[in-house]
């Protein structure tokens, strides 16, 4: 497995931040705006849906690492061919709200399927937070024996914060940075946080033991270009003070 050089760098310092559009956002424009702001914000990559189209409309717009997100191996190998660099197994929260489960079984299941149709390119692979979290451990160590490059948690959707404003942040990013911490202690490949992660939260997933953190509606579901694009720099910069910070 050979990662995207830029990629490398970004999980070897500790500062790397996704920005997703969603596994089941096919909205050119949408996808586009989202793209645009990760780019101009300074992200290190960009997580879309496994579609060829919008692989080869985001090749268009960025120079980024482009990352592919889906729950179906088979769609991995089209995107791949448009020149997608890494692929997603996960980002389930939009299946969560439909009543979609996904236990430890079927994602290792997955995650052979997957490597079986694509053994060299860069995987990604979500450990689902409805698993108990030795659970979720357990699940991360087998996926990394199956050949996921990557761990990302998630978390988010499970949390109801119970107040506004920062305490609030903190209290929604909770289950996602519990995962990081126990799993980031387990395995040996860097870990990803995503999932309710907002820029108060994101040195508290540096913190945890993760490589870096992965940030969707935080970002996509803002209603301008310039707003994007702030809360991209905004990601960034408190990552970079995380890790000046951890190095004093």
């Amino acid at each position: 497995m050979t990662m995207h050089s830029s990629l490398q760098r970004a999980f070897t310092n500790r500062c790397v931040l996704k920005v997703i559009s969603g596994l089941n956002n096919f909205d050119s424009d949408h996808v586009a705006a989202t793209i645009k702001a990760a780019d101009l914000g300074g992200a290190t990559f960009v997580d879309i849906a496994a579609d060829p189209a919008l692989v080869q409309l985001a090749k268009k717009l960025t120079n980024l690492p482009i990352c592919v997100s889906a729950v179906e191996p088979e769609k991995f190998v089209q995107a791949v061919a448009a020149g997608a660099d890494l692929i997603e197994i996960g980002n389930f929260d939009s299946f969560y709200a439909q009543g979609r489960r996904f236990e430890a079984e079927e994602v290792l299941a997955l995650t052979h399927q997957t490597r079986a149709l694509l053994s060299e390119i860069t995987l990604s692979v979500t450990v689902p937070h409805i698993l108990e979290l030795d659970q979720q451990v357990q699940l991360a160590e087998e996926l990394v024996k199956a050949g996921a490059d990557i761990i990302q948690t998630e978390g988010g959707t499970s949390s109801n914060p119970a107040h506004p404003g920062t305490l609030g942040l903190i209290e929604k990013a909770a289950p996602t940075l519990a995962a990081a911490f126990e799993i980031s202690r387990a395995v040996s490949v860097p870990v990803l946080c995503a999932s309710g992660i907002s820029s108060v939260t994101a040195p508290l997933a540096i913190a945890a033991g993760a490589a870096g953190v992965g940030v969707g509606s935080a970002i996509n579901q803002l209603n301008s270009e310039v707003a994007m694009i702030a809360a991209v720099r905004s990601l960034v910069e408190a990552l970079a003070t995380a890790n000046s910070r951890a190095i004093v």
